[in-house]
C-alpha cells in the first residue's frame, strides 16, 4: 500500500516537472524553432507513453497486491478457523491433566520420601545385622578357640596320662625281663637247664 502511495507521487512528481519544462519552453516565443518544436513533442510523446506504461504498473501491482491480500486473509481465516478448535481442545487437556499431573508430583514427592525412610531403616537394619553377625562370629571365634585350647590340653593330658604308665609298664616289664635273664643265666649255671634265648 505504501508502495503505491510512493509510486503515484513519483508519477506525480514526473508530471509536474515535464510540464514545468513545457511551459518554460512555451514561454518564451523565440526559443521554438519548428525542429526544437517537433522534438519537444516526441519529447512529450515519450514523456506521456513512460506515463502510461508507469500507470499501467501501477494498476497491474495493485490488483497484484489486492488478490495477495485476499489470499492471505483467507488463508488468515482458514488457519484460524481450524487452529481455534485445536487450541480449544489443547486448552481443554491441559486443564484436564494440569490437576493429575500435579496428583502425580505429590505422589512422585511422598514415594521419595518414604523410599528415603526405608532406605535409611534399612541401612539401620543392615548395620545392626552387621554388628550382630560380628559380635556372634568374635564369640564363636572365642568358644571354638576355647574349645580347641580344651581339646589341645585334654590330649596333652591323654598323651602325658597314657604315656606315663606306658612308660612305667615297659620299664617294668624291661626290669621283669632282666631279673628273668638274670634268673635264667643263673639256672644255666646251676643244672645246665637251657631255656629259649630271649
Amino acid at each position: 500500500m505504501a508502495d503505491n502511495i510512493w509510486t503515484e507521487e513519483w508519477s506525480g512528481g514526473m508530471l509536474m516537472k515535464s510540464a514545468m519544462m513545457l511551459g518554460m519552453l512555451v514561454d518564451d516565443p523565440g526559443s521554438l524553432s519548428s525542429g526544437n518544436s517537433r522534438l519537444l513533442m516526441v519529447f512529450v510523446g515519450l514523456v506521456a507513453f513512460c506515463m502510461v506504461v508507469q500507470a499501467i504498473v501501477v494498476v497491474v501491482f495493485v490488483v497484484g497486491a489486492a488478490k495477495s491480500q485476499k489470499r492471505l486473509q483467507s488463508i488468515a481465516e482458514e488457519f484460524r478457523v481450524r487452529a481455534i478448535p485445536v487450541f480449544d481442545s489443547a486448552e481443554a487437556l491441559f486443564h484436564d491433566t494440569a490437576p493429575k499431573v500435579r496428583v502425580i508430583a505429590d505422589n512422585l514427592v511422598e514415594t521419595s520420601h518414604i523410599v528415603r525412610a526405608k532406605a535409611v531403616e534399612f541401612d539401620a537394619t543392615l548395620s545392626d545385622a552387621n554388628n550382630r553377625t560380628r559380635a556372634q562370629v568374635a564369640r564363636v571365634d572365642g568358644m571354638v578357640s576355647s574349645t580347641l585350647n580344651a581339646t589341645a590340653s585334654l590330649g596333652e593330658t591323654i598323651h602325658e596320662g597314657i604315656r606315663v604308665p606306658v612308660k612305667h609298664i615297659a620299664g617294668a616289664i624291661a626290669g621283669l625281663k632282666a631279673g628273668l635273664d638274670v634268673l635264667l643265666s643263673r639256672a644255666k649255671g646251676f643244672g645246665g637247664y637251657r631255656g629259649p634265648d630271649l
